[in-house]
């Protein structure tokens, strides 16, 4: 009676608020804990030694064995498979990023026969499983040289990414203003310079989410350089992980292999680290507008 007429509040809506916030509280401490424990776990036993890791999996190490490190950066060639990723993924975030925004921003701010239809077309790459395309790309990189290389790889890892790239940053042009680019048109810059001085700096955020977005999916892409990258000397780090796992046998280096993962997992860490407040304004940034 006196929730509805009197102007007090609804104790019961309030009860039913707390408990609400407690239950998505409790959810996201849940969560948090499934995702940080298996990484905690993986730090701690690259700094043990095998017998720690089956007798005490998750006791505190009785010892810093910084060994296992560099045995895997030197014996088991990560170094090698880290450069290699850091090459590869690095050409291949450029040129994705610098394709795909391109066309994102033609496809979003000019209206021309068939605009819609190239949209779609990469919103349909998005559905395309790889793993459907293995084969014939397997044999069209093959019949043009491309197979063991760098530049091949990296060329097959922007196909691989542009579609999200063009569908999140056509979407996130969108919702920047039309007239600071008729102003900048206006007083005689060209569309290329209007695109590089005055659009891009306004999409940084947008450009931002989706470069960790597509940064994460390739650095642990592994179905791509296992069929393209057969070569020995230009292994990738997912790559190198799966050797170091099944080469072992029966011996059996499970801290070597715990200290590749880590080293595996640090970059992808401190990326999103360092970008996390971005990554969220790029996420918010279409709705908030």
């Amino acid at each position: 009676m006196f929730g509805s007429g009197g102007g007090r509040p609804d104790r019961g809506s309030d009860g039913e608020g707390r408990v609400l916030n407690v239950f998505s509280h409790g959810v996201l401490v849940v969560w948090g804990l499934l995702v940080t424990m298996p990484l905690i776990w993986a730090v701690m036993s690259s700094v043990k030694d095998d017998r720690e890791i089956f007798t005490s999996p998750w006791a505190l190490p009785s010892a810093l064995h910084l060994d296992n490190w560099t045995r895997a950066w030197t014996k088991a060639h990560m170094g090698d498979y880290f450069f290699n990723t850091a090459v590869v993924v690095g050409g291949g975030l450029i040129g994705t990023m610098l394709l795909g925004s391109m066309a994102a921003y033609v496809l979003a701010r000019f209206e021309f026969p068939g605009s819609r239809f190239l949209y779609y077309l990469f919103v349909g790459g998005m559905s395309f499983p790889v793993i459907l395309a293995l084969v014939p790309l397997f044999f069209v990189m093959k019949n043009m040289g491309l197979l063991n290389t760098y530049h091949g790889l990296i060329l097959a890892y922007i196909a691989y990414s542009l579609p999200f790239t063009v569908f999140f940053l056509t979407a996130f042009f969108r919702t920047l203003p039309t007239s600071v680019a008729e102003a900048a048109l206006i007083d005689g810059a060209s569309h290329t310079r209007t695109f590089f001085q005055v659009m891009l700096p306004m999409a940084k955020p947008g450009l931002i989410s989706v470069g960790i977005f597509n940064f994460l999916g390739q650095w642990n892409q592994y179905l791509l350089p296992t069929v393209l990258n057969t070569g020995p000397d230009r292994k990738l780090l997912t790559q190198g992980l799966v050797q170091l796992a099944v080469s072992q046998g029966y011996k059996g280096d499970w801290s070597g292999l715990f200290a590749g993962l880590v080293m595996a997992m640090l970059p992808v860490l401190a990326v999103y680290i360092v970008f996390q407040r971005q990554v969220q304004a790029g996420l918010t940034a279409g709705a908030l507008k």
